[in-house]
């Protein structure tokens, strides 16, 4: 075995799977069943898992890492054809048809599709030829990310299509545009924010901020003020001859022909002033507009029920306490009642009479808030912290992009999951179906987890002793 291992690595990814056993025997305590190593309980099957994924680990560190770089495409293939036998033979579980069943193991193959993702990228953009800023590579790169996001689709599993975006994190170390990333929270912006305002009041503000943004870009206040007032008076000369009912509807569309009229001189001027900034707002805009007219259908047509219930108990439009609210209301109390210093072991009422369902898996970080508290919460917290630090720490001392990118995926994976499902129990995210990493109940889950953390541990070992 290597001497350049990192063991502050292991040891908090020992720290947190032994403490998520802890607070899993706490969650389903049965008092027929007191000992944590009875199998016919999830406390017992969990410590088989956690014994197995022990022996996965040290089996990684002694396997020499070239294996993973001369493997990572054919793992990447496997793993499509993998996902779509799921969808063929596989197993439905909460309307998600995401698992295979082994004999008595049930196995949710998506948790291993991210580890051979985030190697097939790593190969890729390893690669000699390799540039993130050339568009034909960028292409082949959300060609590998995008094509297990369709299959999970297919599969119905939306929270672990959700985490494939975390490979953004990455791509932005490597040096891809901003631009894009702009206008990703901007299309996150104007998707939460449609449920909230007419679509007149988001025009005005996507155009205004447009125009803002692009003066303070080019320096041209003076032109920019003008180009409003000139686009507000056009917009109100339009709606008096416009024959549309209804005055916003008649505001809405005046403006969108004022804007399109305008935007004719502007491209013209732009085009003889070389100012290129001047297109890629446009652009935004322009886009914008179109996210708009899409949003409602994506919203009615493609999300399920309780998808769209969930996002609309999120932004407070819709309540149903007995019903899409109960898990994260349930999930609040449990937490919030814990204090500073907790209930104690097994003394959290919320988790003995199971309050909140599925406490074990997705809502696990409950039992931590309401039976060690704040204290035991903040403790969960920085350890996640620190170990995602660590990852990236250890991506930057990599000599070759290979590991570089392999760490920063794995990092920005265990990041997402880590966000996504301490937001979701506390309310600031709907809920998904997406387990805290290491912590909860599940073989597929912690058995993937651990194999992505040690790969990223094995190739870093391999750099501390050249």
């Amino acid at each position: 075995m290597k001497s350049g291992i990192d063991w502050w690595v292991i040891a908090i990814y020992a720290a947190l799977v032994i403490f998520g056993w802890i607070n899993i025997y706490a969650a389903v305590y049965n008092d027929d069943h007191r000992s944590i190593f009875d199998i016919t309980q999830r406390y017992g099957m969990q410590l088989v898992w956690i014994t197995f994924s022990f022996f996965i680990a040290l089996c990684i560190l002694l396997i020499e890492d070239k294996y993973y770089h001369m493997l990572a495409y054919q793992f990447y293939v496997a793993g499509l054809v993998i996902m779509t036998g799921v969808l063929l033979f596989g197993t439905e579980v909460n309307g998600a048809k995401a698992w295979i069943d082994i004999g008595p193991i049930r196995i949710q193959p998506v948790e291993f599709m991210k580890i051979v993702t985030a190697l097939a990228l790593a190969k890729f953009m390893s690669s000699y030829n390799f540039n993130i800023r050339d568009w034909k590579g960028l292409y082949y790169i959300g060609l590998i990310i995008i094509a297990p996001v369709f299959l999970i689709l297919l599969q119905n599993d939306t929270g672990s299509a959700l985490v494939f975006g975390a490979f953004v994190i990455m791509l932005y170390r490597e040096g891809f545009g901003k631009l894009l990333y702009i206008l990703a929270i901007l299309l996150a912006f104007l998707f939460l924010v449609s449920f909230v305002l007419e679509p007149l009041p988001i025009l005005m503000i996507m155009f205004i901020l447009c125009v803002v943004v692009e003066g303070f870009v080019n320096k041209r206040w003076k032109y920019n003020i003008r180009y409003l007032a000139l686009v507000a008076m056009l917009t109100i000369l339009i709606a008096f001859i416009l024959p549309v009912h209804g005055l916003e509807n008649a505001l809405y569309y005046s403006m969108l022909i004022a804007i399109a009229l305008s935007l004719i001189v502007v491209a013209r001027y732009a085009f003889s002033s070389r100012l290129d900034n001047i297109w890629g707002f446009a652009g935004i805009f322009i886009g914008a507009v179109i996210f708009t007219f899409v949003i409602d259908y994506v919203f009615d047509n493609i999300l399920q029920t309780h998808q769209q219930m969930r996002i609309l108990d999120l932004l407070g439009i819709a309540k149903d306490p007995h019903g899409w609210s109960y898990n994260v209301i349930q999930s609040k109390i449990a937490i919030g009642s814990g204090g500073w210093n907790g209930k104690g072991f097994l003394e959290g009422t919320q988790t003995r009479f199971s309050f909140v369902p599925e406490q074990s898996t997705d809502f696990i970080f409950c039992t931590v808030g309401e039976e060690w508290g704040f204290v035991g919460s903040a403790a969960v917290v920085v350890l996640f912290v620190i170990l995602i630090i660590c990852l990236m720490r250890m991506g930057e001392r990599q000599k070759e992009p290979f590991a570089r990118v392999y760490c920063y995926s794995a990092a920005a994976i265990i990041f997402m999951h880590f966000t996504i499902n301490i937001a979701m129990t506390i309310g600031l995210f709907p809920v998904v179906g997406i387990p805290l990493p290491f912590f909860s109940y599940g073989g597929s889950s912690l058995l993937a987890f651990t194999i992505l953390l040690f790969i990223a541990v094995r190739l870093d070992s391999s750099q501390q002793v050249e």
